[in-house]
């Protein structure tokens, strides 16, 4: 059984979280929270940090676990060229900058154009995805009990 572990960041400063916008063929116009795989013998917390700087140039540590949440694309290509990338564990936390000095992105996803400060009051209105935590995002701000968002059948995937 091949499951990516995967970690993705709420990452806040100044009333504003850090998005990823993306765009592709099936979901259109979207924002993802900035993340990805984590890799061999690393921890979460290494993995987030990486990713994030990676992914938008900025510097974040875990400050505490929100949720998890199991995501398996049923499309059949994706399923048998990308197999890695099919069934998929998102471990989201709350993250802090440890610096609000941003160095060049070094690997964005293939899906990403740009990365966003956003207003946390308008992320609910947002096309964000995964849905589930746009739906649960206020409560993963507020309540310190980490959340299960369930499990999700996903025609198409998304970053």
């Amino acid at each position: 059984m091949n499951v990516r572990s995967t970690v993705k960041a709420i990452a806040l400063h100044e009333d504003k979280v850090l998005l990823n916008r993306c765009r592709d063929g099936n979901n259109g116009d979207y924002y993802s929270l900035p993340g990805g795989g984590q890799e061999q013998y690393e921890t979460l917390a290494e993995a987030i940090h990486r990713e994030c700087l990676e992914e938008t140039g900025y510097s974040v540590e875990p400050v505490r676990f929100c949720a998890l949440m199991e995501e398996i694309c049923l499309d059949p290509v994706i399923r048998e060229q990308y197999a890695q990338y099919a069934h998929k564990m998102l471990h989201i936390f709350l993250c802090r900058l440890t610096s609000t000095e941003r160095v060049k992105p070094t690997e964005t996803d293939d899906l990403q154009i740009a990365t966003e400060w956003v207003p946390v009051e308008d992320v609910p209105k947002m096309n964000l995805l995964p849905k589930e935590v746009r739906a649960a995002f206020d409560q993963l701000l507020s309540q310190d009990a980490p959340q299960f968002l369930g499990s999700v059948y996903l025609e198409h995937n998304h970053g």
